[in-house]
C-alpha cells in the first residue's frame, strides 16, 4: 500500500515559526524579549520620529510612528499608547514593534513615556498620560492624523492609565480637553478594579495601606465614556480578566457604551502585547482586532 508522503512546510512558514519560537523563548527568559521582538519586526511600513517632548520633564517624551503610505483625506487615525510595568519600569523604545505594527496598518501611533515610581507615585503618571493625549489631540493634524479620530490605548499598568484618562475627566481637564474628544479607548489586560492589592510594586505606588480615594477606573464607567475595546488573556495570572476586563465591559455596556470585548485563549498577560510583533501574531489576532476597532469607530464629538 502506497503511503502519502509527508507534507513539506515551506521555508517561509518554517522561518515564521522559528522566529516565533525564538521570540517566545526570549519572552519567557526575561530581559531580552523586547529586543528580540524589535529586531525581528519589519520597519518598512513606517517612519519614526523619536524623543518628541510633550512636556518639560525628561520622562515627558514620546515616539511618533507615521505610516509610510499616503494619509487619507481626513488624516490617519491616531493611537496614543502607554506600556505596562507596574508603574515602576518601562521605556517607549521597548515598544518599537507595536508602533511599527500599527503604523504599517495605517494608524499614526504615539508611544509615550511617563514618570515612574520611585520618582513619583499616584497620580503623577496620570498627569503625564493626560498631557501626552492632549499633545496628540493638538498635533494630530500637523502630523497627518485626524484630530477627531484619536484613541488612547494601554497595556497592563498602561491600560490603567488609558482607562483613567478616557473615563475620568479630572485628568484631561487641566489640559483644556475632555474625554468626549476621544474617538475611543483601548485597554489590554488593564487593572480596572484591583485595590486592595498584594502586588508589592502597586502597593508602593498607591500608598498601601492608605489608598487614596477615586483611584479605580471601574468607578468611572459611565454613559459618556468613549467607544471601548477591551482585550485580555483568558488565563491571565497577573491581572484578573474577570474582575477587571469582563466587569468593566459589563458596566460600560449596561450604561449604553459600545464595547468590543475580546478574550484570547492562547495569550498570557505578557504575550498579549507581544502578539503585535510579527513573529508572535499566531498567539492572538490582537493587532487585527485593534485595527478593525479603530477603522470602524466614527469620529468623536467636537470640543
Amino acid at each position: 500500500m502506497l503511503q502519502t508522503p509527508p507534507r513539506r512546510t515551506s521555508w517561509k512558514r518554517s522561518a515564521l515559526y522559528l522566529a516565533g519560537a525564538l521570540a517566545l523563548a526570549a519572552c519567557l527568559g526575561g530581559c531580552s524579549a523586547v529586543g528580540t521582538l524589535n529586531a525581528l519586526s519589519p520597519s518598512g511600513g513606517s517612519t519614526l520620529q523619536s524623543g518628541v517632548a510633550y512636556g518639560a520633564l525628561p520622562r515627558q517624551q514620546l515616539d511618533v510612528y507615521r505610516p509610510a503610505s499616503a494619509a487619507p483625506a481626513q488624516g490617519w487615525p491616531v493611537v496614543v499608547f502607554f506600556y505596562g510595568g507596574s508603574w515602576t519600569s518601562g521605556e517607549r523604545g521597548d515598544y518599537r514593534f507595536l508602533g511599527q505594527a500599527l503604523a504599517s496598518r495605517g494608524v499614526l501611533t504615539l508611544v509615550a513615556d511617563y514618570r515612574l515610581y520611585p520618582e513619583v507615585r499616584y497620580p503623577d503618571f496620570l498627569v503625564d498620560s493626560a498631557k501626552a493625549v492632549a499633545w496628540g489631540l493638538e498635533n494630530a493634524a500637523r502630523l497627518g492624523g485626524d484630530p477627531r479620530r484619536v484613541f488612547v490605548m494601554g497595556h497592563s499598568a498602561g491600560g490603567y492609565n488609558a482607562a483613567m484618562v478616557a473615563l475620568d475627566g479630572r485628568w484631561l481637564q487641566p489640559t483644556g480637553h475632555q474625554p468626549r474628544e476621544l474617538a475611543g479607548w483601548i485597554g489590554l489586560a488593564g487593572p480596572y478594579d484591583f485595590l486592595p492589592t498584594d502586588n508589592p510594586d502597586a502597593q508602593a505606588v498607591f500608598f498601601h495601606p492608605n489608598y487614596p480615594p477615586n483611584t479605580q477606573p471601574i468607578d468611572f464607567a459611565n454613559a459618556r465614556a468613549p467607544r471601548t475595546f477591551l482585550g485580555a488573556a483568558t488565563e491571565d495570572k497577573l491581572v484578573s480578566p474577570e474582575r477587571s476586563t469582563r466587569q468593566m465591559a459589563g458596566k460600560l455596556e449596561a450604561a449604553g457604551v459600545p464595547v468590543t470585548l475580546k478574550m484570547y485563549s492562547r495569550a498570557s498577560h505578557t504575550t498579549l502585547v507581544g502578539a503585535f510583533a510579527w513573529p508572535l501574531h499566531w498567539i492572538a489576532p490582537v493587532l487585527d482586532d485593534v485595527v478593525a476597532f479603530v477603522d470602524a469607530a466614527p469620529p468623536s464629538a467636537t470640543k
